[in-house]
């Protein structure tokens, strides 16, 4: 069912799966399910992923589809994600500790927060691979009202909530409108390793062979 535009360009051919074929579609089944014991996987994935320190600042507010939670995150959406991100079997919205919790008795000397993005950044691609391993899709977006669905999910002032992850099975593009069809088709690229990857001093490009 995969379309031939999101085969491997070149420079993927060589990575491990679940990299090579990991992509974002945005048309999903919505009478797909997952089950809890899918759900825990996918959480066990992101929870064994480095940090700093062994700190572990994310945290995962798991939006199942019918769930108060997904409402909450649904009236939320921005108009582009509005049409897709429904229709995903869970989303997991992430958030990240970035000040210390009160009476934790961290104070000054909690230091987490320079490092806290980067780790949830690691913990959602460990969650987005085991997705894909599983023979699921995950498409991680930023379109909503962070701050409302913060507020209204009772996230402590001390997290942000920072992004979705929209987890299910390809669905029937006849089932979607047209701007979402055409999203589903557009070719991967990627910048070159000459645009970003240095060598000795920073705009000198490694040798890549």
């Amino acid at each position: 069912m995969e379309p031939p535009l999101h085969a491997p360009m070149p420079g993927a051919e060589a990575l491990a799966e679940p990299l090579r074929s990991r992509w974002s579609p945005s048309i999903f089944d919505d009478e797909h399910r997952l089950t809890r014991d899918q759900v825990a996987t996918l959480l066990h994935a992101a929870q064994w992923a480095p940090s700093w320190g062994n700190s572990q600042p994310w945290s995962f507010l798991v939006a199942e589809r019918g769930s108060s939670g997904h409402d909450v995150l649904v009236r939320h959406l921005s108009r582009g994600n509005s049409g897709w991100v429904p229709r995903a079997s869970v989303v997991f919205v992430t958030a990240t500790q970035v000040a210390p919790a009160p009476d934790s008795g961290d104070g000054k000397g909690w230091r987490g927060g320079d490092y806290a993005l980067h780790d949830l950044g690691q913990a959602a691609a460990h969650l987005t691979l085991q997705a894909r391993a599983m023979g699921l899709h995950a498409h991680q977006f930023a379109g909503f009202d962070r701050e409302a669905v913060h507020d209204e999910l009772g996230v402590p002032p001390w997290y942000r909530v920072v992004t979705g992850i929209a987890v299910g099975v390809r669905g029937n593009p006849d089932d979607v409108p047209e701007r979402d069809r055409e999203r589903e088709q557009r070719e991967r690229h990627r910048r070159p390793l000459a645009d970003f990857v240095w060598g000795d001093s920073w705009g000198d490009p490694w040798a890549a062979p």
